[in-house]
């Protein structure tokens, strides 16, 4: 449980995490355009899960090694 925890709060998830809210409260009000929030928010998350999957694959060969 600490463990899974400590991996949900790094950098990039807290970065992900304010970036979804701040796009989030601007669409609503009006600020940002639904298409600038679609652009940042896919390219925030397309961020978020291709480095999750590079650094699960890169355990997992580490794992076969040993």
């Amino acid at each position: 449980m600490k463990n899974k925890l400590t991996k949900l709060i790094d950098v990039k998830s807290i970065v992900t995490l304010i970036m979804t809210t701040i796009f989030a409260c601007l669409s609503v009000k009006g600020t940002a355009s639904s298409d600038q929030f679609l652009t940042v928010f896919t390219t925030v998350i397309a961020f978020y899960f291709g480095t999750q999957y590079q650094k699960n694959s890169k355990e997992d060969k580490d794992n076969e090694n040993v």
